[in-house]
């Protein structure tokens, strides 16, 4: 691996004409990809395999036309205070409202509150729903405009007026500030790692390039494989942190060549031959993790994992290649480690007397000499930031937990006032009765069953298809949506359901968004499990070959879960408990997203291994060349811990940045990786490794002989490379640069 990557480098140092080229016609084609094609539709969400799904694929199939994704939009009315929806001027107005709103070649259908029992028992709320030919996303401007315009003249006319569904479902705002901010945070660091404005650019530069081309080609694909926004979301978000991460450990480890006084294509081979293998078994551990998403069978999630697998990918190649192009280009801007151009003040790295030990150095020293100690207080110190995840509550968000000020949140507070709070998630019960001796008897005894039960406010008469075998039932919950009662009333009615079966032959299924949210957290709460198993068993397997050890790789994976679980604690203590939550931005606490446990543990291991195999190697790569255990720890810091700090500061400053999204799921994601980034690299990278790899020593790179001899040599740590010629670079720029100098 190290002798391949060698000779790539330097093929690429040599021929940058054409790499550079190569990577801008590639971005130039992606661009004109993205441009050109078609506009993506509203994007499709469905669950393999759960009940919820079954019901709503029946639905498609019985009743045509009753399931279809078209937006819709509730228009809740509240009458002033002492005053009645029934009153005439009031009523006069709602009907005036009514019909302005079915203007529109768009419109499919609009109810009117008084004609359709949708006026509260108090009289003072009314709602009126509006049904669209299009989905959210296909909406035209003007029947947005029309919507709002005729709720301000109803709010002009003396009416409290707020607006639900998804038919003024804004795109979430990106935080392009906040993004600026983590880029340019970022950017301070690269200059003070690295000591010169051209050598801080370059990973910027390739970054950017590479999330260019990963966010364009999923743009230009995002009609055709019904890729959703937070699909580019999160290859932006994954592609910027990593693709800048691996380009500054090339670059460093670069300028450390540079300083053994090696020519400037040669300190490129070697570059890209030592830390380009750990790139790219780094980046192979964050592809296994993202693509192992596909396991869940959430066709969603899946197609979110591999956009940005192959947005890591391209990380991955543009640090072997677009790289030592670009440092070729460079020339004597890039200085060797331990000078630091005008900007930071000249120096040199040679001094008189005896080097003062870096700071890594000195951590590393008081870690080994006290490692019992060091490693209690990071466990402990884990665990206790672990404890909230215990009482973890997944769920999905809804309209209840927007901004309290959105007119989406005060139509639904609206709703819950009038009607409850369970009828901003009514539950769909679908009676399959085909093989019913006698359907309507059937869906008798389902609608007596269901009013026989706990935390049910009202079961609708049952509608029947025309072909008389399939009937919808409306249920309304007495709990809001996302409540533990309304989710034990869905497992109730599946049970009850079961008996009304063994009697009438006639099989019932409950479905509605409220079901669908609680059979997708059950349905990722049963799929965590395999998932770790299969990621981490495949990473486990990948780092054996990396370290040539057995206890390394599991002392990797022990880490992550604590970084892990720690992680979700400092999630639900701010999004769900409300800890800091102004802070960070949170307007509503609730439960926290269905998808971010296993999400969080599929690129946090990802992530958790890049540091791991970054620094890891240096300490095996000092071993393998003969010093003693605890040296080659220390050692592994010297070198590599100011680079692994200043990657893990870039990508929390890069995840920090998406914590200021309007949307929640974002906003969640950006926080929950930028905290997981600071435990896994600070507390058990560079606190918990360092000890316990010192009381393991020579036992922590122990391999068993026959599997020493089975497994593969990839040398990571460029044993390889030490026979490779150390010839002077003949390269005509540089020599034209030398000459000028």
């Amino acid at each position: 691996m190290a002798s391949f990557l060698y000779r790539l480098g330097r093929l690429a140092f040599r021929r940058r004409h054409f790499v550079a080229l190569l990577w801008v016609a590639l971005l130039t084609l992606a661009g004109v990809g993205a441009a050109s094609a078609p506009a993506a539709g509203s994007t499709s969400f469905s669950i393999p395999g759960v009940e919820a799904q079954k019901a709503f694929d029946l639905l498609e199939q019985r009743f045509p036309g009753a399931s279809a994704d078209g937006a819709t939009a509730n228009v809740v009315f509240k009458a002033p205070a002492g005053e009645k929806m029934t009153d005439a001027d009031n009523k006069a107005t709602v009907a005036k409202t009514v019909k302005a709103l079915g203007d529109g070649s768009e419109v499919v259908s609009v109810t009117d509150p008084f004609t359709k029992n949708a006026v509260s028992k108090n009289g003072t709320v009314a709602y009126s729903s509006v049904k669209y030919t299009v989905s959210s996303v296909e909406l035209k401007d003007s029947s947005r405009d029309t919507l709002e315009t005729t709720v301000d003249k109803a709010r002009d006319a003396g009416l409290t007026v707020e607006m639900g569904g998804d038919a003024l479902q804004a795109q979430p705002e990106q935080a392009a500030t906040g993004e600026i901010i983590g880029l340019a945070i970022a950017a301070v660091v690269l200059v003070v790692t690295l000591g010169s404005l051209v050598a801080a650019g370059l990973p910027l530069l390739t970054a950017i390039v590479g999330v260019g081309i990963g966010v364009a080609t999923i743009t230009s694909l995002a009609s055709a494989l019904d890729l959703g926004d937070s699909t580019s979301t999160l290859a932006l978000m994954i592609g910027l942190a990593v693709g800048i991460d691996y380009a500054l450990f090339i670059v460093s480890r670069y300028r450390a060549e540079l300083a053994e006084g090696r020519d400037r294509e040669e300190a490129v081979g070697r570059a890209v031959g030592t830390a380009g293998s750990a790139v790219v078994f780094a980046g192979l551990t964050v592809v296994i993790a993202l693509a192992g998403l596909a396991v869940v069978n959430v066709p969603m999630l899946t197609k979110m994992g591999l956009a940005a697998a192959g947005t890591v990918v391209i990380a991955v190649l543009i640090a072997l290649t677009m790289i030592p192009a670009l440092l070729g280009y460079a020339g004597r801007k890039i200085r060797p480690a331990g000078q630091k151009g005008k900007l930071l003040g000249r120096r040199t790295a040679k001094t008189s007397g005896v080097a003062k030990p870096n700071m890594g150095t000195r951590w590393a020293s008081f870690v080994v000499r006290r490692p019992v100690a060091v490693l209690l207080i990071g466990v402990v110190g884990l665990g206790a930031m672990a404890l909230p995840a215990t009482q973890l509550e997944l769920g999905l968000p809804d309209d209840g937990t927007q901004p309290t000020s959105t007119t989406q949140r005060k139509a639904y507070d609206l709703l819950s006032e009038g009607f409850g709070p369970g009828f901003n998630g009514p539950l769909m019960l679908v009676v399959d009765a085909k093989d019913s001796a006698d359907p309507k008897a059937a869906a008798t005894a389902v609608t007596d069953e269901v009013k026989g039960l706990k935390d049910v406010v009202t079961v609708s008469p049952a509608q029947f298809n025309k072909s008389g075998d399939t009937a919808m039932i409306t249920v309304v919950p007495e709990s809001k949506p996302s409540s533990t009662q309304t989710e034990d009333l869905v497992h109730s009615i599946r049970d009850a359901g079961a008996g009304v079966r063994a009697d009438t032959d006639a099989r019932v299924l409950v479905t509605g968004t409220t079901a669908m949210n609680i059979d997708f957290s059950q349905k990722l709460n049963d799929a965590l499990i395999p998932y770790l198993a299969l990621v981490v068993g495949l990473a486990f397997l990948l780092l054996i070959v990396i370290f040539r050890s057995i206890l390394v790789p599991l002392k990797a994976a022990l880490g992550f879960l604590l970084s892990v679980l720690a992680a979700l604690g400092a999630v639900v203590a701010v999004f769900q408990w409300g800890w800091l939550a102004g802070l960070i931005g949170v307007e509503e606490t609730g439960p926290i997203m269905s998808m971010m446990p296993i999400f969080m543990v599929g690129v946090v291991f990802g992530l958790a291994m890049d540091y791991e195999v970054f620094l890891v190697t240096r300490m095996r790569e000092a071993y393998v060349h003969g010093e003693r255990p605890t040296e080659a720890v220390v050692t592994g810091f010297k070198y590599g811990a100011r680079v692994v700090a200043a990657a893990a500061v870039i990508m929390m400053a890069v995840f920090s940045g998406f914590i200021g999204s309007s949307e929640s799921m974002i906003k969640m994601i950006g926080f929950g990786l930028a905290i997981a980034v600071f435990f896994d690299a600070f507390i058990v990278r560079m606190t918990i490794v360092p000890a316990v790899l010192a009381l393991l020593g020579k036992r922590a790179w122990w391999l068993p002989k026959w599997l020493d001899r089975a497994l593969p040599n990839v040398d990571v740590e460029g044993e390889g490379l030490r026979t490779q010629g150390t010839a002077k670079d003949t390269d005509p720029d540089e020599d034209r640069e030398l000459v000028r100098v």
